[in-house]
């Protein structure tokens, strides 16, 4: 890539995040942003280390864990090598599905679902999950 190129994407990066912003105030915006990349960072990292952990096992997909052994196993294995714990419905993946704008019979765009009081619980979860492991004083 050029480095005209590199500006010309740079700029164009600035206008689109200037219109996501709004009226927000860009220290706001860039605080909001940089938590929902975290947050994207520890779901990818959950997903990944849990599929690790099922690779000997029937469901070989996080998403798809339901036993709740399961689950309890993926959560003990979490904590103690990660530092906390997601579901598998708490996971970027699934409230960026729950968020996505629905289209329905006809056609017609419907409004997506509202997931901000989603992501205050499953970031709540996060903390919740470090309680009496070595990672709580991290939070």
């Amino acid at each position: 890539m050029t480095e005209a190129q590199k500006q010309r994407l740079e700029s164009q990066l600035w206008k689109i995040a200037n219109e996501l912003r709004g009226k927000m105030d860009a220290d706001q915006f860039r605080d909001y942003i940089l938590g929902f990349i975290f947050y994207k960072y520890l779901s990818e990292k959950q997903y990944i280390f849990a599929n690790k952990l099922l690779e000997t096992e029937e469901v070989k997909d996080y998403r798809l864990v339901t036993d709740a052994d399961d689950l309890e196993a993926i959560r003990e294995e979490s904590l103690e090598k990660l530092g906390y714990f997601l579901k598998p419905q708490e996971l970027f993946s699934a409230i960026a599905a729950r968020g996505n704008v629905k289209v329905d019979e006809d056609d017609e765009e419907t409004a997506g679902n509202f997931i901000l009081e989603d992501l205050q619980s499953i970031l709540n979860a996060i903390e919740q999950s470090t309680m009496g492991s070595e990672s709580e004083d991290d939070c």
